[in-house]
């Protein structure tokens, strides 16, 4: 079994969803980003790690505005491949690279996959990529030893949701709500969804886009197996705070009641 299924299966095992944080990667700094990330890994189940990039269709004000310090600064797809690697030295834990296909055009999806892959990565998250519009992307990254990752919406019919499953191999990431990423005070209710999508897949679901804190961390472990939190995190950096604590309560809450 892969280490993605084995972090859902051990937090089901300790009864609760499994806590997936997300960082931008080289934000506010190199050296800053895998400080904290190290932090978060104490408290997390798999890392998400995004990768910078100048037009993030689906990511709120905190997640783009990190992005954009990031690319100011330099930080490019190499270094976050670097940054991968001095990661996966640090932990056994899941590494997921959230990614827009831009970038993986621009480097060629065989060396771009096979490069993360070489650094120890585990799985891509392509939020941008409706998986039967370029199955030899996909082919790519799987062939490259990724698990694919692909998103599913609350407007996702069940034709859309059998599509997509059928080429998710790591989890089923499921949107919260039809926008873009940010803490929300609370969640909608996501059973209905998520009922469905496990009427035509085993594979974990994890919800993210509105997780800000205990309560929405609470809602969203009553009915998935996971749960992502990437805004609130950057936005206690942005305010040069320490996310480490704020993770620490999701975990606490994310018990299966």
């Amino acid at each position: 079994m892969s280490r993605i299924h084995d972090a859902f299966h051990g937090a089901r095992a300790e009864g609760r969803a499994a806590v997936v944080p997300y960082l931008t990667a080289g934000y506010p700094s190199p050296e800053a980003y895998l400080e904290t990330a190290t932090r978060l890994l104490e408290f997390a189940d798999l890392m998400e790690i995004g990768l910078p990039y100048s037009d993030p269709l689906g990511d709120g004000p905190t997640i783009q505005r990190a992005g954009e310090a990031a690319l100011r600064a330099g930080v490019r797809t190499s270094d976050v491949i670097e940054m991968v690697r001095v990661l996966r030295e640090r932990t056994d834990k899941p590494l997921l690279l959230m990614t827009y296909v831009n970038p993986v055009f621009a480097w060629g999806a065989e060396r771009f996959f096979g490069s993360f892959a070489e650094a120890g990565l585990d799985g891509v998250i392509l939020p941008d990529l409706p998986p039967d519009e370029d199955e030899a992307l996909v082919d790519a990254a799987q062939d490259a030893g990724l698990e694919t990752v692909f998103l599913l919406a609350p407007t996702s019919t069940d034709d859309r949701i059998r599509t997509v499953v059928a080429r998710t191999t790591g989890f089923v990431y499921t949107v919260s709500v039809t926008g873009v990423t940010g803490a929300r005070d609370r969640l909608p209710d996501l059973s209905p969804l998520v009922r469905r999508i496990r009427a035509h897949t085993d594979r974990p679901v994890a919800v993210g886009f509105g997780i800000s804190g205990a309560e929405t961390a609470r809602q969203a472990a009553r009915v998935a197996d996971g749960v992502v939190v990437g805004s609130a995190l950057l936005g206690r950096l942005a305010a040069g705070e320490d996310p480490a604590p704020l993770l620490a309560e999701i975990r606490r809450a994310a018990r299966v009641e």
